[in-house]
């Protein structure tokens, strides 16, 4: 009797192999069948500070609708109205503490805790109007201070810009609006940010209101005069209604530009390409909401004028004048409280000094050439 050395395995007969075979492939086929899953999208609840009709909540979605389909159904913002969840003035804290993963707000609302808030996007004027400003926050080093900031304050966001607003008008009066620096004193006047310590110094009574509680207020007697934004914002919540005297052109909040945020953590668990889709998305919808303002300002602004009667004036040239003496006056003491605020509003004027000199270089004189196409003469 020969002995099979055991290092040499037995090789199976070829019917046994297959038989074998075909019982493993359909063992495996019944308990693990090889499907396609589809993978779940990444979900985030983004708010806004902005009720349902007001047009700044037709430019949160507007954002919404670029991320969602370039995402192409890997992650998905769904938007919210203000008071959702929490109020206007609360978003940052939600996104911050995660209560909301997301919030189209502006850094003013927040500058109850570092006035520097007011910096990035609705500061003192330089001379530099919001799209230079807008500027100075991606190229000029803006971007860094705010940072800075939101780690110094404890703030767990990640920050986006867009939207350079045009200048906000100095806003809605019950009768003819004020004319000298005197006539500005006594005003029981809502506004919001540092343009409060400006209108307190111009010796305005300012209460800081989000925009669904404006005319309430102004209903009950709390406030006589405000200012919230624009031509279709301010006629959608029914400033025409509360108020026929509507005086445009301000230094107050000569600048703004809305703040797109999200909470840290979760921004930062992202991939890369997600990330990526948020920052375009950003730049996008920045110049898509340019040209929504453009044609809803300006079609509102006729509106208020030939179907609601409102009488719009343009700013006097002594309020203007006012306005620059009292920003030198809160600068100065603000400078002087917070280095920090000196140092980042003094990065903001190296910024405005070049840029703002190149365009008052640069520019054509637009408004004569609009006085002699469409023959009218502009108030002054």
């Amino acid at each position: 009797m020969s002995m099979q050395s055991p290092l040499v395995e037995k090789k199976p007969s070829r019917r046994k192999f297959l038989g074998a075979a075909v019982a493993g492939a359909t063992g495996a086929t019944l308990t693990a069948p090889m499907i396609a899953v589809a993978q779940s999208p990444i979900v985030m609840k983004m708010q806004g500070a902005w009720g349902a009709k007001d047009i700044f909540n037709e430019m949160a979605e507007d954002f919404v609708k670029r991320v969602n389909e370039m995402a192409g159904g890997r992650l998905r913002i769904e938007y919210l109205t203000a008071g959702a969840v929490v109020k206007p003035f609360e978003v940052t804290d939600a996104v911050s503490k995660g209560v909301l993963d997301a919030g189209h707000t502006v850094a003013v609302y927040w500058y109850g805790k570092s006035k520097v808030a007011s910096l990035f996007g609705s500061g003192p004027v330089t001379g530099a109007n919001a799209e230079q400003t807008l500027g100075w926050m991606m190229r000029g080093g803006g971007y860094a201070f705010y940072e800075e900031l939101l780690k110094t304050l404890g703030l767990n966001i990640k920050g986006f810009f867009a939207f350079p607003m045009p200048t906000q008008p100095l806003g809605w009066f019950k009768k003819a609006p004020p004319r000298t620096a005197a006539e500005l004193k006594g005003f029981k006047y809502r506004t919001v940010g540092l343009a409060a310590d400006l209108m307190q110094e111009l010796g305005m009574k300012v209460t800081q209101l989000p925009g669904g509680e404006i005319v309430p207020a102004m209903e009950r007697g709390v406030i006589d005069a405000f200012e919230f934004n624009n031509p279709t914002s301010d006629s959608r919540f029914g400033a025409q209604d509360v108020a026929k005297f509507y005086a445009m052109g301000s230094y107050h909040q000569a600048m703004e530009f809305f703040e797109i945020i999200f909470n840290r953590d979760k921004y930062n668990a992202l991939p890369a390409d997600l990330k990526a889709i948020i920052q375009y998305a950003t730049e996008a919808v920045s110049s898509a909401n340019t040209w929504s303002a453009q044609d809803n300002y300006s079609k509102d602004l006729q509106k208020l004028i030939t179907k609601d009667g409102v009488k719009v004036s343009r700013t006097s040239k002594a309020v203007f004048q006012a306005q620059i003496q009292a920003w030198d006056k809160v600068v100065a003491r603000l400078e002087a409280e917070d280095p920090f605020f000196k140092k980042v509003l003094a990065s903001q004027k190296d910024w405005a000094r070049r840029v703002a000199y190149y365009s008052f270089f640069n520019d054509a004189d637009y408004r004569t050439a609009y006085e002699h196409v469409f023959k009218t003469k502009l108030p002054a």
